[in-house]
């Protein structure tokens, strides 16, 4: 079962990429009981009071249910990139707070979710909580101040932009060290991210 949402924050889930490196629909991949989109939305279920799945123009595909209010949304264009993906979804969410997840991450560890908003909630001058692995910015899973990140990620998308880090680059960010966050998550396996058949889980 479900834990209580931690805070008022919504979920959205980018499910608007091409899978041109996987070779078909990698979303609709079967991992154990549901699809691998499945599994993103039952790990940001545990955390967010609602949810929102961005898809690609006349993308009908339909989650696994869960005990959370889930809307689809399609993006303006076909593949636009991640970018524009967030934009459609932060149009979309209710709340002042979004946790931001890719649709074929099937490890997401809620723990860490949940540390990501709540280091949002708790620091009013930031607007945006990353993680660093490796040395590196990872843009996704992400935590963000809906208001000011749907401003900022309008301006890029208006002015041509795509990268996901670009926003992070732009608005103020706490990035959060491994030493944070791998107590959560030992293994990373949060950060891990579906592009090819051999990336899948066993299970």
């Amino acid at each position: 079962m479900n834990e209580p949402a931690l805070y008022a924050v919504s979920g959205i889930i980018l499910a608007g990429g091409r899978s041109r490196r996987f070779g078909s629909d990698k979303l609709a991949v079967r991992i154990g009981d549901g699809t691998l989109l499945d599994r993103s939305v039952a790990a940001v279920a545990q955390i967010a009071t609602d949810i929102v799945v961005v898809v690609a123009p006349g993308d009908h595909r339909v989650p696994a249910s869960v005990d959370r209010p889930l809307r689809i949304v399609a993006d303006p264009v076909a593949h636009g990139g991640p970018l524009v993906g967030l934009l459609t979804g932060l149009e979309a969410v209710d709340q002042p707070l979004a946790i931001v997840v890719g649709g074929d991450m099937p490890e997401l560890r809620a723990d860490v979710l949940g540390l990501l908003v709540r280091t949002l909630a708790a620091e009013p001058t930031i607007d945006g909580v990353v993680l660093r692995s490796r040395g590196a910015l990872v843009p996704l899973p992400a935590a963000v101040r809906t208001g000011a990140a749907t401003d900022i990620t309008r301006r890029l998308v208006g002015d041509g932009e795509r990268r996901l880090r670009s926003l992070f680059e732009r608005l103020p960010t706490r990035v959060l060290e491994e030493g944070a966050w791998r107590p959560l998550d030992p293994d990373g396996d949060t950060l891990r991210d579906i592009d090819r058949p051999a990336d899948l889980p066993r299970s």
